[in-house]
C-alpha cells in the first residue's frame, strides 16, 4: 500500500511541476442574421400541452416565464400560438379575427406584449378550408389577406398546417402562402406543417419556407419519439442554413416519459438541427426540465452557425451512435441506448471524422465535466438514455483521463436462478489511474458470491480492469434487480470517482397451456399514443377509453389495442410452441394504415403487408420453438401515423 500511495503522490507532483497548457477558448457563438431561419428557430408552442385550452393570459404568462426562467437567455425567442385562437367565421371584409372570449385584446396587442420582452410571436393556420380542430377558418384561397393580416399584427412566425386541404396539390397551396408572406415585406418565419406526405424537404425552400415538418405529429411517448427519429435518418442532406428539417416539437417536461428519455429526446433533436420548440408549461416546469431545455452546451449543437445536420453513424440494434461536425473543427457524439438495460457504448475519434491528434479534449454535455482521451469515447449509457460528448483535437488537454465504470448483466434475471455480473473500469486517457477502490453492491433479496469490494493497484492508459461475480437470488422481490457500483482513484489531477448501475428485469416463464396475451405480463410496451389497451381497442389514446375490438365489422372479445408505432415485448423463456392472432386496423377510425410484425429474439417470424381501415382481419400464426423473447410490432404502413389504430385480436401463446 505504501508503494501505491507513493506512486499516486509522484504522479500528482509531476503534474504540478509541468502544468498542461490552458484550455482553448470556446468559439464565439454565431449570431442570427436578419433573415429568419438562418439558424433553427427556438421557442415554445402551445399545442403539445394545452391543445385548444388557450387564451391571452396563458400567452402573456408564458412570455414572462420564458424570460424569468432563463430560456430567453439560452436562445429561446418565439412564443407560438397554435390552433383554436380565432373566431369561427371571418369578418365581413374577409379577415381573420381573434376569439372575442379568449383573446379579447386581439393579436396585435399580444404581439406588442411579447415584443416588449424581447421575444417574437408566432401564429397558426392551415392550408385548407378549416384548421385541424375545425374551430376556425383555414388559409386556403385567402393567402394574401391572411399574410397581410399577420404582418399588420406584428406576427413573426407562421405554422401552416395541412388539414381540410380539399385534395389540392401541396406544392401549389404552400407556395401561394410563401409568396403572400414575401409580398408583405415583413420577415415572418414560414414553417410548413405538411407532415412529410409529399417530401417537402425537396421543395419547401422553393415554396418560401424555412422549416418543413418531416412526419406526423409527435406525442409524449418513447415510441412516438423514436419512431420520428428513425424517419430522419435519410434526410440529413436536406437541411442547412435557411431551410431545416422539422421532426416536430419537443415533449420535454410533459410527464409521460422519464427524465432520461427526455434528455435523449432533447439531445437528438439538437443534433438534428431541429427547431427547438418547447411544448410544456413554462410557468410551472421543474428545475429538472429547465436544466434540460436550458443546457447551453446542447443548444449550441443545434445553433452552430455551419448548420450541418447530425447523422446516424452506426446502428447496432438497441444501441446507436450519432454524430455532428461542428464549425470549430470539433465533433459532437450521442451514444443512444434504446435497450431495456444499461449498455457499455463507445465510438472513436476516427469514426467521428476528427483529424489525427496526440490527445483529444472531451466535454460531457450533461455534466459539463472535461476529460481527455487518446481516441476513444466511452460511456455506460442507461436504458433509453443518451450520453452526449463534444470532442476537440488537442495536444495537451488540461484534464484527467476519460474513464468509464460499467456493470454488465444479462438481459433477464430468472427469479429462481443465479446470473453473472461483470464490473469493468476502463482508462481511455493518456495517464494512469492509481489506487482504485472499486465496489459492487447487490440489492436486497440478492447476494454476491464473495466480497464486493476490491483494490485495483493501477489501470494503465488504454487498458481495462474487470472482475465477474455470481449473483444469487436469496429472497428476491420486485420486477427488477439493480446492481450498483462505485470506483474512486487517483490521477495527476487529483482524486476522481465514478458510479454506475446495471441490472435486468426479473422474469418468470409463462404458465403451461394457452395464455391470452391481454392477461400476460409484458417486459415493455411502447405505443404511439396513449397506453396499450388490454381487451379493447386503443380508443382516444387515454387509459381505459377503448371500445370493443372490431376489424372489418367483425367483433372480437379479447386482444390488445395499440396505436402505431407500437412494440410489446414478452418473455417466453424458450418453452412456448405457437403464437396466434387476428390482426388489422380497428373500425373506430375510418382512415389509417398499419403493418404487423411478429419477432422472436429479434428475428421476423411472420408479418403482414400494409392493412388499411375497413379491411377484414388477417390471421397470423408463428412457431415459437426456442424463442426467449417475443415482440409484437406495429408500424405506420409507411406514411404518417394519423388514425393508425391497430388490434392484435384474440392474441394467444401456447406453452
Amino acid at each position: 500500500m505504501r508503494f501505491l500511495v507513493g506512486l499516486a503522490a509522484a504522479v500528482v507532483v509531476a503534474a504540478i511541476a509541468t502544468p498542461p497548457p490552458a484550455r482553448a477558448a470556446e468559439p464565439a457563438p454565431a449570431t442570427d442574421a436578419q433573415q429568419p431561419g438562418q439558424l433553427p428557430p427556438m421557442g415554445w408552442n402551445s399545442w403539445n400541452k394545452f391543445h385548444c385550452d388557450i387564451n391571452e393570459e396563458l400567452i402573456r404568462e408564458t412570455a414572462d416565464a420564458m424570460v424569468s426562467s432563463g430560456l430567453e437567455a439560452a436562445g429561446y425567442q418565439y412564443v407560438n400560438i397554435d390552433d383554436c385562437w380565432a373566431e369561427q367565421n371571418r369578418t365581413a371584409d374577409g379577415k381573420l379575427e381573434a376569439s372575442h372570449t379568449r383573446f379579447p385584446s386581439g393579436i396585435k396587442a399580444l404581439a406588442d406584449y411579447v415584443h416588449d420582452r424581447g421575444l417574437k410571436l408566432g401564429i397558426y393556420t392551415s392550408a385548407g378550408t378549416l384548421t385541424c380542430q375545425k374551430t376556425m377558418p383555414g388559409g386556403l384561397d385567402h393567402e394574401d389577406v391572411d399574410a397581410q393580416t399577420f404582418a399588420d399584427w406584428g406576427v413573426d412566425y407562421l405554422k401552416y398546417d395541412n388539414c381540410n386541404n380539399q385534395n389540392r396539390p401541396a406544392i401549389e397551396r404552400y407556395t401561394k402562402m410563401g409568396e403572400a408572406i414575401k409580398k408583405t415585406g415583413r420577415p415572418i418565419l414560414y414553417a410548413l406543417c405538411e407532415w412529410g406526405q409529399n417530401q417537402p424537404w425537396l421543395w419547401g425552400k422553393d415554396a418560401g419556407a424555412q422549416v418543413w415538418r418531416t412526419t406526423g405529429d409527435i406525442s409524449d411517448s418513447w415510441s412516438s419519439m423514436t419512431g420520428i427519429l428513425d424517419k430522419q435518418v435519410p434526410l440529413v442532406g436536406y437541411s442547412g442554413p435557411g431551410g431545416w428539417n422539422d421532426p416536430d416539437m419537443l415533449e420535454v417536461g410533459n410527464g409521460k416519459m422519464t427524465t432520461t428519455e427526455y434528455q435523449a429526446h432533447f439531445a437528438l433533436w439538437a443534433l438534428l438541427n431541429a427547431p427547438l420548440l418547447a411544448g410544456n408549461d413554462l410557468r410551472s416546469m421543474s428545475d429538472t426540465t429547465k436544466k434540460i431545455l436550458a443546457n447551453k452546451d446542447i443548444v449550441a449543437l443545434d445553433q452552430d452557425w455551419a448548420g450541418k445536420q447530425g447523422y446516424q453513424l452506426r446502428d447496432d440494434g438497441d444501441t446507436e451512435v450519432w454524430t455532428k461536425p461542428m464549425s470549430d473543427g470539433s465533433a459532437a457524439v450521442v451514444l443512444f441506448n434504446r435497450g431495456l438495460a444499461a449498455a457499455p457504448m463507445s465510438a472513436t475519434t476516427t469514426e467521428l471524422g476528427l483529424g489525427k491528434a496526440r490527445d483529444y479534449r472531451v466535454r460531457d454535455l450533461w455534466s459539463g465535466a472535461e476529460t481527455e482521451t487518446t481516441g476513444t469515447l466511452r460511456a455506460s449509457v442507461p436504458s433509453h438514455g443518451a450520453a452526449v460528448f463534444r470532442v476537440w483535437p488537442a495536444k495537451f488537454p488540461n484534464a484527467a483521463p476519460l474513464s468509464t465504470l460499467t456493470v454488465q448483466a444479462p438481459d433477464f434475471a430468472d427469479a429462481a436462478r443465479p446470473f453473472t455480473a461483470t464490473l469493468k473500469l476502463t482508462n481511455d486517457g493518456s495517464t494512469p489511474l492509481v489506487a482504485a477502490q472499486v465496489k459492487l453492491t447487490a440489492p436486497a433479496g440478492w447476494r454476491l458470491d464473495g466480497r464486493g469490494d476490491t483494490l485495483v493497484p493501477a489501470v494503465a492508459p488504454g487498458r481495462s480492469w474487470q472482475r465477474s461475480w455470481t449473483v444469487r437470488p436469496a429472497a428476491p422481490s420486485g420486477d427488477h434487480v439493480t446492481l450498483t457500483a462505485t470506483a474512486s482513484y487517483w490521477t495527476a489531477w487529483g482524486k476522481r470517482s465514478l458510479a454506475a448501475d446495471g441490472g435486468a428485469p426479473v422474469v418468470t416463464p409463462p404458465a403451461p397451456g394457452v395464455t391470452p396475451l391481454s392477461k400476460a405480463t409484458w417486459l415493455s410496451a411502447e405505443n404511439g399514443y396513449g397506453p396499450v389497451e388490454r381487451g379493447t381497442s386503443n380508443g382516444e389514446s387515454k387509459a381505459g377509453d377503448g371500445h370493443k375490438i372490431t376489424i372489418g365489422k367483425v367483433a372480437y372479445e379479447d386482444g390488445l389495442g395499440v396505436h402505431a408505432p407500437s412494440r410489446i415485448r414478452f418473455y417466453l423463456g424458450g418453452g412456448c410452441t405457437t403464437f396466434g392472432a387476428f390482426v388489422g386496423h380497428d373500425d373506430e377510425k375510418a382512415k389509417g394504415s398499419v403493418a404487423f410484425q411478429v419477432l422472436g429474439d429479434g428475428k421476423e417470424l411472420t408479418a403482414t403487408g400494409v392493412l388499411t381501415a375497413g379491411l377484414p382481419a388477417q390471421q397470423l400464426t408463428a412457431n415459437l420453438a426456442g424463442v426467449r423473447v417475443l415482440d409484437l410490432v406495429v408500424t405506420d404502413g409507411g406514411d404518417t401515423n394519423d388514425s393508425d389504430h391497430a388490434d392484435w385480436a384474440d392474441a394467444t401463446i401456447t406453452c
